[in-house]
């Protein structure tokens, strides 16, 4: 029995975006976008240092364009521009030697004299071709190998318009060289028309049914077709601007005998012509210089000067230093054709990574036109400083995620599922829909009653009954910057910042930087500080602002968070005016102590989060943090956001069983003072 068999042709898709692609990872550009704006970077020029960066798994425009530059340099030392002018002289060697064994064989005077006109042909290759034109060839083989001659040229200099002409026409008939010249007719007819402003489409219509086969780029009009053979046309220009004047003008010496018909060249040059005067913005007079040892013919030479020029133009793209630069402007054919597929995949997904950071709203641009990070960025950003801190707390203690801050207090209104450990009340509703759901997604019938599974819990979330004043004061001072705590110091505030904001709302954070002065800051704010060159360590005027913090919520529990890396310098005059002095002046220690004292009186939970090994700060803190029962924690700077999110937490009390038992892991760096 005669089956159907029924077969299937792949080939790559082209319906719009790769349906199987990764979805980009925004995450990781939003965290290397944060960490470069809170080192001062513009979010504008944070998302482009991304970008060049690239990702873990992805090349970034950087890796791209060294790419593009190496496989340019590659081109240029591999080839030389006389490929052609081998072959010929080649084939020309060939027949002089087939020739004359063939008049050692003859006898008669004719062949004496064709031998002295052969053992006497100039040095240069063009010259003798030219001067063999009208030679009667003795061997059979000899005439062969100068018709090849001929042949060839005829072939490269038709490469060099129409890209794969030298292979199409090998071993061409009469018949296959008249419709070639009747085509350059057409076309010259054609381009002619289309000069002097003559409605063409139906003459080009009419030409492309009739030679259609000469242009597998099937172009569908006439500019398109110009474009095309510009293009081509324009490199082979350059490709001779390349050449030494001794290989041009063998290469015009030579071209006299492509085909053995100076029609053909008559043909091309009002070709050349007529493209110039359509497509003057081409790129008719570079050239570059190729040192390389593989010679190439003139059409493949012709493909090089193309590829070059293609580079030329992803190198640029790829740059994005023009006005109005985007990464949708990639050519990622241009791309796929010169570094592969995988760089043109790489380059798609940062073009869709740069919509998504806009399109989903963390990067918006403000009134005078620069990108600032989001509100809904700063959230992500926060998020993942709270995991990290997080993760470092429970490594070391083997606690639990953030999540369980609050376990103790009052219901919020959200709810989790439950996880192994968890303490907090079910939400019956949500359980139960849960249940009642996944049996109805089973084919079950909950009305005939539902079991509940372990899958279906979900619990409700707590705020801590005890609200909190947090006052969280950051150096800002011009060592902070110098010895790389800058970012260390932002990435702190952000996670606590968002620890409080998402889980402790009821608490009142105030952030203060202090430098030469002090300033109440908002988060946005902070996160995109510069750097800060003024010298001074102003603890005293950073104190009254947490100070007054404090009075403004008389009934939540004062909470004071210092991190710093140098000893108070300067102070606050009574008429308000700033006062610094290096080494530390007594009135700025004396200013300094009665402001932390009145926190004290107020009952505020003291932490100094000490940064650098200054003995001289050592002593200062210890003995700041003696005179309140606070306490001194010396973090590494990457432990500095996990000890102050610990330090919050334990602050609370029994809110938090995360907080409570951070503090015992310093072990040696940290430890209470006055307990």
């Amino acid at each position: 029995m005669a089956r159907d068999l029924h077969r299937s042709r792949y080939a790559r898709y082209a319906g719009g975006p790769d349906p199987l692609a990764p979805p980009v990872d925004l995450a990781e550009a939003l965290d290397a976008i944060g960490e470069d704006v809170m080192a001062g970077y513009s979010p504008e020029r944070a998302m482009r240092e991304f970008l060049r960066r690239g990702g873990r798994n992805r090349q970034g425009l950087d890796d791209l364009a060294a790419k593009v530059a190496q496989r340019r340099r590659d081109l240029l030392r591999r080839n030389r521009l006389d490929g052609t002018m081998e072959e010929v002289r080649e084939l020309l060697d060939r027949a002089v030697l087939a020739e004359r064994k063939q008049l050692a064989r003859e006898l008669e005077d004719d062949a004496r004299f064709d031998e002295m006109r052969i053992e006497n042909l100039p040095s240069s290759t063009a010259a003798a071709v030219n001067e063999l034109s009208d030679y009667r060839w003795h061997s059979s083989d000899a005439r062969e190998d100068y018709e090849r001659i001929k042949d060839l040229l005829g072939r490269e200099l038709l490469d060099q318009h129409f890209k794969g002409m030298k292979q199409a026409l090998e071993n061409a008939t009469d018949e296959d060289r008249e419709r070639v010249n009747d085509m350059l007719r057409d076309l010259n007819d054609l381009l002619a028309a289309h000069a002097r402003g003559e409605d063409t489409d139906e003459q080009f219509r009419d030409f492309m049914d009739k030679h259609g086969e000469f242009f597998p780029e099937n172009p569908q009009s006439v500019d398109e077709l110009l474009d095309s053979l510009a293009q081509r046309a324009a490199a082979a220009q350059r490709m001779r601007n390349s050449m030494t004047q001794e290989q041009r003008d063998e290469l015009d010496q030579l071209a006299t005998q492509a085909f053995g018909s100076p029609a053909l060249m008559e043909s091309l040059a009002q070709l050349d012509a007529n493209l110039r005067a359509l497509r003057p913005g081409e790129d008719w007079t570079g050239g570059e210089r190729f040192d390389g040892e593989q010679g190439v013919g003139l059409g493949d030479g012709t493909g090089i000067l193309q590829d070059l020029a293609d580079l030329d133009d992803l190198a640029e793209q790829l740059s994005q230093q023009y006005n109005g630069a985007r990464l949708d402007d990639v050519d990622l054919d241009k791309l796929a054709r010169q570094l592969g597929d995988e760089a043109a995949v790489d380059a798609r997904t940062l073009a869709e990574l740069e919509r998504a950071l806009s399109e989903t709203g963390y990067l918006r641009r403000g009134s005078d036109g620069q990108l600032r990070l989001s509100p809904k960025a700063m959230r992500q950003l926060g998020k993942a400083l709270l995991r990290d801190a997080a993760t470092r707390l429970s490594g070391r203690q083997g606690q639990r995620d953030l999540r369980q801050a609050g376990a103790a207090g009052e219901l919020w209104g959200a709810t989790r599922e439950w996880q192994f450990g968890d303490t907090e009340p079910w939400d019956v509703t949500r359980t139960v829909t849960n249940a009642v759901q996944r049996v109805a997604a089973d084919g079950g019938d909950p009305s005939h009653g539902v079991r509940l599974d372990i899958r279906d819990v979900e619990v409700s979330e707590t705020e801590a009954r005890t609200q909190a004043a947090v006052a969280l004061l950051v150096d800002t001072s011009f060592s902070m910057a110098m010895d790389g705590r800058w970012v260390p110091m932002k990435r702190t505030a952000l996670a606590l910042h968002q620890l409080i904001s998402s889980r402790f709302r009821g608490d009142h954070l105030q952030l203060i930087g202090f430098g030469r002065h002090a300033q109440v800051m908002d988060i946005e704010q902070l996160t995109a500080l510069d750097a800060m060159w003024d010298k001074g360590t102003n603890l005293h005027h950073a104190l009254l602002l947490a100070n007054r913090h404090f009075r403004r919520h008389p009934s939540a529990q004062p909470v004071l968070l210092i991190v710093t890396d140098g000893e108070p310098t300067s102070h606050l005059e009574p008429d308000g005016e700033v006062m610094f002095s290096y080494p530390p002046h007594p009135l700025t220690i004396a200013y300094s102590i009665r402001e932390l004292d009145n926190a004290g009186r107020m009952g505020a939970q003291t932490t100094f989060f000490r940064l650098g090994e200054d003995p001289g700060l050592a002593r200062f803190v210890e003995s700041m943090a003696r005179r309140v029962g606070g306490r001194v924690i010396a973090p590494e700077l990457d432990d500095l956001g996990a000890a102050v999110v610990g330090s919050y937490l334990g602050s609370r009390g029994s809110s938090s069983s995360s907080g409570s038992a951070y503090g015992d892991w310093f072990g040696g760096r940290g430890y209470w003072v006055g307990d």
